[in-house]
């Protein structure tokens, strides 16, 4: 019997509520016609569907003087977690997917991640400074990675080691955690294609976003709000600027909240 693929996502505070996570699992369901579990690990499971797993926040084996919770992420790759074993597919909760996640387990290869810089626009500028251009070209985005289970722990033991020397030279946990993966010949990205930014890639640039609607550009599945307009602002037509219009996104929404919650 073929075990079950893994579907992880993360909440805690109040900065998310439930229907995200629910959402999300909507979504996976529809976008993913193969046996998996969907496990949230929360604070807080009130809310939450049924068919959602939720398990409590791994620890990430630090003091609680350290207080840095934005590098909370780190702690899926502990060598033990919760008992899981196998293929895992992370997903944030500020994404919508667009379809099939199918060949996002066929892809051969140990870790995938996003290029953070797929989903933003060239900056020359940055050039000026090579090593910091060099570390951001290379930082993967962790809104959406594969991983097996305990086999990349090597990278929250080198946050537990110097935490404090991590967070002083790393700005956030997705640079650490590439830097980490690189260094063991683990970095690789997912086809550019398959996961975009939503300003960038489907709102049209310039004055042509005054007459074109935002559109789901051929090849995506996953799409991701990295920087601004948040997915809230984008799913209401809101976070235009007066460059750029935020124009009829029903199809998008409907995608996010399903076909019964968009009528």
């Amino acid at each position: 019997m073929i075990a079950p693929l893994l579907i992880l996502t993360m909440k805690w505070g109040d900065l998310y509520g439930p229907h995200y996570v629910n959402n999300l699992a909507h979504g996976v369901r529809r976008h993913l016609n193969r046996p998996h579990r969907f496990i949230c690990f929360t604070d807080d499971a009130s809310g939450l569907d049924r068919e959602i797993e939720a398990l409590p926040l791994p620890s990430l084996g630090v003091p609680e003087s350290h207080g840095d919770t934005r590098w909370r992420k780190l702690a899926l790759f502990r060598k033990n977690l919760e008992g899981l074993s196998g293929t895992a597919l992370f997903l944030d909760l500020d994404l919508v997917i667009v379809d099939d996640l199918g060949p996002m387990f066929d892809l051969e290869g140990e870790f995938f991640i996003i290029r953070d810089d797929d989903l933003f626009r060239a900056k020359p500028l940055r050039k000026s400074n090579p090593a910091r251009d060099r570390l951001l070209h290379s930082t993967g985005n962790s809104s959406v990675f594969r991983y097996e289970i305990g086999a990349h722990s090597y990278i929250l033991d080198a946050f537990i080691a110097d935490p404090a020397a991590a967070t002083s030279r790393y700005e956030i946990s997705q640079q650490f955690q590439s830097a980490q993966l690189a260094k063991n010949g683990h970095l690789a990205y997912w086809p550019k294609k398959w996961c975009v930014s939503f300003k960038n890639h489907c709102v049209p640039r310039g004055l042509k976003s005054f007459f074109v609607d935002p559109s789901r550009p051929e090849g995506a599945k996953i799409v991701v709000f990295a920087g601004s307009p948040k997915m809230d602002d984008a799913l209401t037509g809101k976070g235009r600027k007066w460059y750029r219009r935020i124009g009829d996104v029903s199809w998008l929404r409907s995608l996010w909240e399903g076909p019964e919650q968009s009528r």
